[in-house]
Order: C-alpha cells, then sequence, then structure tokens
C-alpha cells in the first residue's frame, strides 16, 4: 500500500524483537507502511525468521542478542513482541536502558508485575506502549463516538467468544486465559465505559476442562456507564463483538466483520460501520485497528507524551481481570 504521511517528518529509528507470526502479521507492515518510520534493526534467536523478515523489510542490520542491538543502534523505540511470560526481564532492561518501548498484551503474567513496569517506565522517563488494539479498530472507534454525540455511554457490552472444545490451556498452562487472551475484550469494555472500576460481581467457571474457559462479569463505572463482559471458549465460532449505548442510539459491531447504529426506535441502522471504508484500506492490519495503534504509539513518541494504553493504563485492564476472578458470586 501506499505509505501514509504523518503531520512531523522526524523519522523515528525502531528496532525489532522478535520475528513471530503475530508481528509478522500486524506490526512489521503497520511500521512499513508509514514514511516517517525507519526499522533499523531486527533480533531474533531463529535465524531463518530473522534472515526473512529482515528481506522482506530491508532491514539492515541483524542480532540474537538485544542489549547489543540497543548498543549499536541507539533506537528511539523498541518493539519487543514476544510470550507474556518472557518480557518482564527483558522490558525492565530495555527502561533501564532509556528507550521506550512497545509490547504485545498482556504486559505481564501478574498485575504486580505490570505495576513494576509501570513505574520502572517512570522512573526512567520512557514512553511505553501495550498493542491492546481493538480499542483503535475503526468499526469499535467511530461506534462509540458516533453514540457518544448523544451524551455519555450508559452501558456497553464486550464478548470473545472461541470455538476450542477439547482445547489445552494457553502456553500450555503459563497464564490464565482471561489474563493473556480475554484482556482483550477487558481492555475494550475499559475503554468503551470511561472511568475507573468501582463493583464487579462475576461467574468464572471450568466447562469440560481443567481450566477456567468462561468469564461473564457485571462491572460499575465511576464514568457512570455499567458495563457486560463474557469470554468463553466453548462457543460454536470465533467472534468479538460489542455494544455502545447512549441515550436513544445503540451500536452493535464487530471489529472486522463491520457495525450497525441505531437511534430513535428505527428498525433500519442509521449508520453502518464497513472497517474496509472507514479505514480506507484493503490490509487487514489497516482495517482492524493494528496499524493505528502503531500510529498513535510512533505520534506519542514523537511528542514525547504517553499513549493510551501505556503500562500504567495496561496495570488497570490487569486489575480489573483480577477483579473478576475476586468477584464471583455464590
Amino acid at each position: 500500500m501506499e505509505k501514509k504521511t504523518a503531520s512531523s517528518q522526524k523519522v523515528v529509528k525502531v528496532a525489532m524483537i522478535g520475528a513471530g507470526g503475530r508481528s509478522r502479521s500486524v506490526h512489521y507492515p503497520s511500521l512499513n507502511d508509514m514514511d516517517d518510520v525507519k526499522m533499523v534493526a531486527v533480533c531474533e534467536l531463529n535465524e531463518v525468521r530473522m534472515i526473512e523478515v529482515a528481506g522482506e523489510y530491508d532491514i539492515p542490520a541483524r542480532y540474537t542478542n538485544y542489549v547489543t542491538m540497543i548498543e549499536r543502534e541507539k533506537p528511539d523505540v523498541v518493539y519487543a513482541i514476544m510470550p507474556p511470560h518472557h518480557i518482564y526481564d527483558l522490558a525492565a532492561n530495555i527502561m533501564e536502558m532509556g528507550v521506550n518501548i512497545i509490547i504485545e498484551k498482556p504486559p505481564s503474567v501478574t498485575t504486580e508485575q505490570a505495576k513494576q513496569m509501570a513505574l520502572l517506565a517512570k522512573k526512567n522517563n520512557v514512553i511505553t506502549g501495550v498493542t491492546f488494539q481493538r480499542r483503535f479498530a475503526p468499526v469499535i472507534r467511530t461506534g462509540k463516538e458516533i453514540c457518544e454525540e448523544n451524551g455519555p455511554v450508559h452501558s456497553a457490552a464486550s464478548y470473545f467468544y472461541k470455538n476450542e472444545v477439547g482445547g489445552q490451556p494457553i502456553y500450555k498452562g503459563a497464564l490464565e486465559k482471561l489474563t493473556c487472551d480475554g484482556i482483550h475484550a477487558v481492555d475494550t469494555l475499559r475503554y468503551l465505559c470511561g472511568g475507573e472500576v468501582e463493583a464487579v460481581a462475576s461467574d468464572v467457571r471450568r466447562l469440560d476442562a481443567t481450566f477456567r474457559n468462561m468469564h461473564t462479569a457485571l462491572v460499575k463505572f465511576s464514568s457512570g456507564a455499567t458495563g457486560v463482559l463474557q469470554n468463553c471458549y466453548m462457543m460454536g465460532r470465533r467472534m468479538f463483538t460489542v455494544e455502545v449505548h447512549s441515550t436513544g442510539i445503540s451500536m452493535f459491531g464487530d471489529p472486522e466483520e463491520g457495525g450497525q447504529v441505531f437511534a430513535d426506535g428505527k428498525v433500519e441502522p442509521v449508520h453502518t460501520l464497513d472497517p474496509w471504508t472507514l479505514s480506507d484500506s484493503e490490509q487487514p492490519h489497516v482495517a482492524f485497528g493494528a496499524y493505528a495503534i502503531n500510529r498513535h504509539f510512533i505520534d506519542c513518541v514523537k511528542t514525547g507524551q504517553q499513549p493510551e494504553t501505556n503500562f500504567e493504563d495496561a496495570a488497570k485492564s490487569m486489575e480489573l481481570v483480577d477483579a473478576i476472578y475476586d468477584s464471583q458470586i455464590g
């Protein structure tokens, strides 16, 4: 696709750690689309993947030691895209080297780790980000903005369903499903409702599994909004859907399949939200929100501001995950 022009042409030097499926499907192509970003180096232990991604994106420097990479290349930003149970020591070291960093969700294994990472970021004056891209998906973001034209959101819902009947725990049991995967729905609900969490009531179950695979919660926020969350791996198909309700108006949407806005009791939608049209792109990484969150993070690096989904904010999503586990009814 044609590279998108940013408001300021200061080129941000990015060093990449990891060349796995997630980073290659959304992060490398997103950064490659930006004419104010230069991927200067990649660090990857798998030589085949390192050679492939460096060749595909014309990345000049290749490393197997990230400390050496940072010391030599002096990047403005490090993208550290790897499993969450491998990230803490690496992220802490990068921040102590004074380098801005963005990581995948979840930010850590525990909430305490996320809080300590946020404290390290403040201590070392670095900009941080966690790629909670659902809140940046054009369908979700536009739908919320349309509803808020009628007034504040009074209720919202976030549902994340998958068909994993007979499935295994994530990362062989290293993390809980809600912490590692369902946190997408948790973070999206926080974004939709706004404010801080005031109260939670939940039901968490093991459905024909040795691990917890169904999570349902009712959440009260200081904004006045009430949120509903359900994350379950025993459903008929994979779906990520949201609802947003303000006075007299409602949005029902899926960041990948589109959405509709209804108002004033009319049966026909007043707005139809198509991700491809809203993003003006035929590329999934643009249409579904990955490009937008990466663009937001790079812009924040250039202006010296913390992104929406910085480590401190991400810790709040981890706290809500904990509250869902700790606030079960019955």
